[in-house]
């Protein structure tokens, strides 16, 4: 068969001089299709014959009949669940090797015959009109503090038209993570664009539980920048597809950064949050005449930052605990009976009583979650050690893996007396130190020695009795001293 190339070659030899018979010779044809292709002026490909006849007779034609009204009526149906069909129907007629041939068959039927496809239509943006927002999963990242995996998400805020972009991170979709998330964004750009387009915010909206008292929220946060809301409809998050696209490029730049970093653990959350912005600044580097274009079009800050955190008035239980937002949290046992008040922010919870800040509670992700503080209750644990045994909350008064450790060892070796014997020990985190507790529970494991109340607080004292560092003094030299010396010595 001659192909292109050869035809190529051929017309390239004759171009150069070549007689039409060395011609084909260098290209492996014959004189007479060397000819015709001389004169038509055409490759082989341009002058095949169109193919629109099956190469082999189709499997499918006897029962399509079946097969074409059940897609009518459910579009959505797959090839195989139809396949599957026709096997129930008709046992032997098919074998598995002709699903393949069925799904190009379903699939040109939905490209000539099936419903039609919904139309993205691109949007033409104008500087300083429309910022959008949205919260992105970062776990794909694979990023570690101290060594510890770091599960969060992060808020992305993006300016349409220009594409800079800013966020921070956060550990729920909830509006306090919103309302940081915007007013920490607005701030660094330095002022306010018309319009401010997010999702439905479904996830927020169900955190709160109520929906009229998240829009009454979210709207005091919008008047207050004077920035006009909009939502995307229902189940088409590809109507913010700016900042949705933009979570890709972002996540994509993040992970080429830690690539040539050439680790994924950071000591701590600081370096990691430095790190996340130089990426960011650096992305906005390539945006910024774009960006010159709207800082003048943007509209002023208000005098300062809106303070709009939710407050819940609870009565603490006689477990000395009270739920908020699905999850249980300890205060102190003095607040039993007690109303307070829980002033909620994106990270943490205040606790507030007789109008006085009394404490300040890590907020716990997800839902169904427990947060005890040993130091809470501690004194009605030791009353009660028996209570320790079935504690509803047990695994929270372990405060690492060597606690744990040392319970169990304790427990062992006394069945009846192990809880009394850890919460002696526990009691001495909460009066003197945690760390130093743990130290002396890894010294005293590692030596096989028990790890009781007497042996802890040994080490302790003995710890507290080794003398700090002394620096010792030394006399600041006065540099006139050795002038003088030289002076008398060229006398």
């Amino acid at each position: 068969m001659t192909t292109d190339h050869q035809i190529r070659r051929l017309i390239g030899a004759m171009n150069r001089g070549k007689g039409i018979s060395k011609a084909a010779m260098a290209v492996g044809i014959d004189i007479k299709t060397a000819r015709k292709y001389r004169e038509i002026r055409k490759l082989p490909s341009e002058i095949k014959p169109e193919h629109s006849w099956r190469t082999r007779k189709d499997p499918f034609e006897e029962t399509w009949s079946e097969i074409e009204p059940l897609l009518n009526e459910s579009p959505r149906l797959e090839a195989k669940t139809l396949f599957e069909h026709l096997l129930d129907m008709h046992p032997g007629k098919y074998q598995n090797g002709q699903l393949r041939t069925l799904q190009r068959k379903v699939k040109c039927w939905r490209a000539t015959k099936g419903p039609s496809k919904e139309v993205f239509f691109p949007q033409k943006h104008y500087p300083g009109i429309l910022c959008a927002s949205d919260f992105t999963h970062m776990k794909s990242l694979k990023v570690t503090i101290a060594g510890e995996p770091f599960d969060h998400l992060f808020y992305h805020f993006g300016l349409t038209y220009s594409n800079w972009e800013a966020g921070n991170f956060c550990f729920s979709e909830s509006f306090e993570c919103l309302n940081e998330g915007l007013q920490r964004a607005l701030w660094k750009l330095g002022g306010v664009p018309a319009k401010h387009r997010t999702d439905r915010l479904t996830a927020a909206v169900n955190k709160e539980c109520n929906r009229e008292e998240f829009t009454a929220r979210y709207n005091a946060l919008l008047r207050h920048y004077g920035i006009e809301g909009m939502a995307t409809n229902p189940n088409s998050g590809n109507e913010n597809g700016d900042v949705e696209q933009s979570h890709d490029g972002f996540k994509n730049a993040i992970d080429q950064a830690l690539l040539m970093r050439g680790n994924r653990n950071f000591d701590n959350r600081s370096d990691y949050e430095l790190f996340v912005t130089g990426v960011i600044n650096k992305r906005n580097l390539s945006r910024q005449q774009k960006f010159e274009e709207e800082i003048p079009l943007l509209k002023m800050l208000p005098s300062g930052k809106l303070e709009i955190k939710k407050t819940l008035s609870l009565k603490v239980g006689k477990s000395s605990t009270i739920n908020v937002m699905h999850n249980t949290y300890s205060v102190n046992s003095r607040l039993i009976g007690e109303r307070i008040e829980i002033r909620v922010n994106s990270e943490y919870l205040e606790v507030w009583y007789g109008q006085k800040h009394v404490d300040t509670l890590p907020r716990l992700r997800g839902e169904s979650k427990s947060s005890i503080n040993y130091r809470h209750i501690m004194d009605w644990l030791i009353r009660k050690p028996g209570a320790f045994e079935n504690y509803r909350h047990r695994d929270d008064l372990f405060p690492s893996t060597t606690f744990r450790i040392a319970y169990d060892l304790l427990k062992n070796k006394y069945p009846d007396t192990g809880n009394k014997k850890y919460i002696a020990i526990l009691s001495i985190a909460a009066k003197e130190s945690e760390y130093k507790v743990e130290c002396s529970l890894k010294l005293l494991m590692g030596q096989n020695i028990e790890p009781n109340y007497e042996n802890v607080m040994a080490n302790i004292l003995a710890i507290d009795k080794i003398p700090s560092r002394i620096d010792p003094e030394v006399t600041e030299v006065k540099l006139s001293m050795y002038d003088s010396m030289l002076t008398c010595g060229s006398v």
